[in-house]
């Protein structure tokens, strides 16, 4: 698959890579000079890449990663703020949240690999992702206590929360930590030295398309829902999943211990 279309950026803007590897699609900010902080223009692409990425049903897996191996993403570029007001302010707040739901609404399993820094729009676009991979030492935070004096929307906080728990979004917010993947949360990353690391994504990313497809989204639906709306009726996507053919094929398939052939359908 190509890459959506969008005109040739500068290379100080930077650019977000597409390409597939079977039913793997690969996203990768690509701006390794600036430690890959995100532009304006990175965004968009982002947003178009994730786009094309919900739309392709023969892809299962999806991997974020840094170009560079120095950084995932640095945060956003900080020049990009300059003149800003607290209108400004709301409105990029805004556009992060449209980008952050789009990742989490991409619906196959998104895998995101940190080699250094993963650090404000990098932390909420690495803790957005369903996995993350680590090498050791990798860094994690939202040190703007004591870089830039802004905030976070409470959109973004909810989400460290639900992932980090309260302690570690106060380090990481009030006391300006940026701890290392060691650090963090038991299950939140997983860790392996550099030469490991792309056998390590590799293999997740084999076991995870080799899984059903349509219960990976759904489960994923499901989670969405109940973050945002905690009682929120399931009847659709419980509906769907028992009266797809995939789970007549599981059924079917298990009863023949033979493995099973999904659809996606």
């Amino acid at each position: 698959m190509s890459a959506p279309d969008t005109a040739s950026p500068s290379p100080a803007e930077g650019r977000v890579r597409f390409s597939c590897e079977g039913a793997v699609a690969h996203l990768v900010f690509d701006r390794p000079t600036a430690r890959n902080a995100m532009s304006w223009r990175m965004y968009e692409e982002m947003a178009h890449v994730l786009a094309a990425i919900a739309a392709d049903p023969a892809i299962r897996v999806a991997v974020l990663r840094g170009a560079g191996g120095k950084a995932f993403v640095a945060g956003t570029d900080i020049e990009q703020f300059r003149g800003f007001s607290g209108e400004d302010g709301l409105a990029y707040e805004a556009k992060v949240e449209h980008y952050m739901r789009l990742l989490e609404q991409v619906p196959v399993p998104t895998v995101a690999v940190v080699e250094g820094w993963a650090v404000g729009g990098g932390m909420a676009i690495a803790n957005a992702c369903d996995f993350r991979l680590a090498t050791p030492g990798a860094r994690f935070g939202v040190p703007i206590a004591r870089t830039l004096g802004n905030c976070l929307s409470a959109a973004n906080l909810r989400r460290l929360v639900a992932t980090l728990g309260l302690g570690m979004v106060r380090r990481m917010l009030l006391a300006a930590e940026t701890p290392t993947a060691e650090e963090m949360p038991p299950g939140y990353v997983a860790i392996h030295p550099a030469e490991e690391l792309d056998a390590a994504v590799d293999a997740l990313c084999a076991r995870l398309a080799a899984h059903a497809p349509l219960t990976l989204r759904v489960t994923k639906q499901m989670l969405d829902r109940l973050a945002h709306r905690p009682g929120a009726d399931d009847t659709d996507l419980v509906r769907e999943i028992y009266g797809s053919a995939d789970f007549r094929e599981g059924v079917e398939s298990f009863l023949a211990k033979r493995p099973a052939q999904w659809r996606g359908a």
